[in-house]
């Protein structure tokens, strides 16, 4: 279950982050996670609510945005979505495929608590 992994370098990253740049508490992490990470995103957001209990993280959520898988044949440079794994340009037939999009995991951005008082 390598999402407890991924959990903890996200904990780890954004705890470091927030100590470097004094940042308020974070109140939302966007991630970016592609199609052939094969993550589970309810085990990411299980694992990582157990990691961030009693931290500064505790209040966190996750936002994911699932990334689709997508190639560039180098044969004709023809670009389409990869259906169902099969790395085959839809135009050419040819097998000689580049992976152009889906293979992410990352931070997109952090949100933290707006700590503006109301002048009046």
């Amino acid at each position: 279950m390598h999402e407890l992994a991924i959990a903890n370098s996200i904990f780890q990253t954004v705890l470091n982050e927030v100590a470097l740049k004094k940042l308020p508490p974070v109140t939302l992490i966007a991630l970016r996670i592609g199609a052939l990470s094969d993550v589970v995103p309810e085990a990411l957001e299980f694992n990582f609510s157990i990691i961030c209990r009693d931290s500064p993280l505790e209040r966190a959520k996750l936002e994911i945005e699932r990334v689709p898988l997508n190639g560039k044949c180098q044969a004709c440079e023809h670009e389409f979505a990869v259906e169902k794994y099969v790395f085959v340009c839809p135009t050419c037939k040819s097998g000689q495929i580049t992976v152009t999009q889906g293979e992410e995991l990352d931070i997109a951005y952090i949100e933290v608590e707006d700590n503006v008082e109301n002048e009046t």
